[in-house]
């Protein structure tokens, strides 16, 4: 509903009331504002920039820029972004706030859009930027105007037919702690291993390189002979290669290893890293584009064409 109409005052008192422009009662400019909240309207800098001119203003919510996957994508966002003339604000959220909520509200002031890596926080952010899109990266139960999701089951597939190909039998998952009892690519590894009639090996750790080494000693000291270990992230894939080699543990030989996300740190490590790959510009310039099409109502708030699905690639290098 439009807050004029609910109001029953024109389209310039609610620009005067929401902007705090003077020509108004107070009386006036509290009832409006109050509609808009509870109509979930917030003042448009996209419709404000088409008057003025102004550049577009994306907000970026990344959770860790010490992880080398989250550069990597922002890097992408940003040349997507600036290539259409746009500013781009970052906000890491991973170092003391803690809550990808937070980074929304310290944002949203700013933005005429939002991507980000927000989880359970997705249907708040979009409420918190009202009729802002905001465009969610791998959350598929978020509410958000827009959303991008990774088919982790069909990655986990191509690994898993990579390990039975070569004659490894004994599988071991290593899986992120950060999502509760199992992340999204845990429940697609699990899936995917029952529907191949395998059993896998399941242990956790922190998102680390040094806790992924830690936990890779403990899996090796209580099943021992593992010869295939797929592993959450690159990141933590390189933690583990550590582990395998402070053990004795050739690979790929004894332990075939296989990460997951592509980012270049995978070309740097010895063996270099096979890993399920995503193509960061493409995810980049997917996450640009629709927020552009959400801008400018070519796609629709949380229509299917307005949430994706992205596949991942085996890259085969040395280390399975």
């Amino acid at each position: 509903m439009d807050v004029a109409a609910a109001a029953g005052v024109s389209r310039q008192t609610v620009t005067r009331a929401m902007n705090d422009m003077p020509g108004i009662s107070s009386a006036t400019r509290e009832r409006v504002q109050q509609l808009a909240a509870e109509l979930g309207y917030t003042p448009s800098r996209f419709a404000k920039g088409l008057v003025q001119g102004a550049r577009i203003s994306l907000g970026l919510a990344i959770p860790d820029l010490t992880n080398p996957y989250f550069p990597a994508f922002a890097s992408s966002v940003v040349e997507e972004a600036t290539q259409r003339g746009w500013n781009v604000v970052v906000d890491d959220f991973g170092h003391g706030s803690g809550s990808g909520l937070d980074a929304v509200t310290r944002l949203a002031p700013q933005v005429d859009a939002l991507v980000g890596y927000l989880g359970e926080r997705s249907s708040d952010a979009q409420t918190m930027m009202g009729r802002r899109p905001v465009v969610v990266l791998d959350y598929p139960a978020g509410r958000a105007a827009g959303g991008i999701c990774f088919d982790y089951s069909y990655g986990a597939g191509l690994a898993l037919e990579r390990f039975q190909a070569e004659g490894r039998r004994r599988i071991a998952y290593l899986d992120s702690d950060q999502e509760g009892p199992a992340t999204t690519r845990g429940v697609a590894v699990a899936a995917a291993a029952a529907g191949a009639g395998m059993e896998i090996i399941v242990r956790r750790s922190a998102d680390s390189a040094p806790a992924a080494r830690d936990e890779v000693r403990g899996i090796l000291a209580e099943h021992g002979g593992i010869d295939g270990l797929l592993v959450f992230n690159d990141l933590m894939a390189a933690g583990a290669l550590k582990g395998l080699h402070d053990a004795g543990r050739a690979v790929p030989e004894d332990c075939g290893v296989i990460g997951m996300d592509g980012i270049p740190l995978g070309e740097l490590v010895t063996p270099e890293l096979t890993t399920l790959a995503l193509d960061l510009r493409a995810v980049g310039r997917s996450a640009v584009d629709l927020v552009d099409n959400l801008l400018s109502g070519a796609i629709h708030p949380g229509s299917a064409e307005a949430n994706l699905v992205l596949k991942h690639q085996l890259v085969l290098r040395q280390s399975a």
